[in-house]
Formats: structure tokens, C-alpha cells, sequence
């Protein structure tokens, strides 16, 4: 159980590192017009606060990186950024796209079960 918790651990963290990198680098190109759906006038207006909410997930995915590295040690970082991933997650579905919810919530809510079962 572990090995399946950590796993899903590790691909949320790499997930939010491609949520960094969509909001941070790519938001006014072409694939970041696509992921968000919006137009590129959208997208030059938006582009400051997108860069920071893509900071924001840099630091969840260090976070869960974090844990990771510290093997048993890290489970309560684990939870703890887990959680924030849920918690923002179920935000951004209620708020901005209920997508959000099956594309960040639902791996976060899946991986702190299995750190919550395995530990």
C-alpha cells in the first residue's frame, strides 16, 4: 500500500509541476490557450495572476516532494500538502471550472487516503 500511496503522491507533485509550468511559461501560447480556454486577449491580462497561481503550485508540488524524500518521516507532510491540494482543488471546482475537481481534487483526495491507509 505504500508503494501505491507514494506513487500517487508522486504524480500529483509532477502534476502541479505541468500546472506551474501551464501558468507560469505557457499561458498566453497556444497550449495554454487551449488548457484554460481562453483568447489570447484573456490570457495578456491574466498573465501576471497566472504566474503566481502557478508559483503556488510549484510550491505544492515541493511540498509532496518533500514528504516523498523523507520516506516514512514525510507522512504528515504528505497529508498536509495533500490536503491543501484537495482543499484548492474543491475551490477551483465551486469557483472557476468543475473540472478542477476530477483533474486536481479527486488525485489528491486518492493519494491521502492511500498515505492516510498505508501509514
Amino acid at each position: 500500500m505504500l508503494v501505491a500511496a507514494n506513487i500517487v503522491v508522486a504524480l500529483v507533485a509532477l502534476l502541479h509541476i505541468y500546472f506551474l509550468v501551464l501558468e507560469m511559461f505557457l499561458w498566453d501560447k497556444p497550449m495554454g490557450l487551449r488548457a484554460f480556454g481562453q483568447s489570447k486577449e484573456k490570457a495578456a491580462i491574466t498573465k501576471v495572476l497566472a504566474a503566481n497561481q502557478g508559483l503556488y503550485n510549484g510550491f505544492l508540488a515541493a511540498g509532496l516532494f518533500w514528504g516523498l524524500s523523507l520516506g516514512a518521516q514525510g507522512t504528515a507532510i504528505k497529508v498536509f500538502f495533500l490536503g491543501c491540494v484537495l482543499v484548492a482543488g474543491l475551490f477551483g471546482a465551486a469557483t472557476a471550472s468543475r473540472k478542477i475537481l476530477f483533474i486536481q481534487a479527486l488525485p489528491a483526495a486518492v493519494g491521502l487516503a492511500l498515505v492516510l491507509m498505508s501509514g
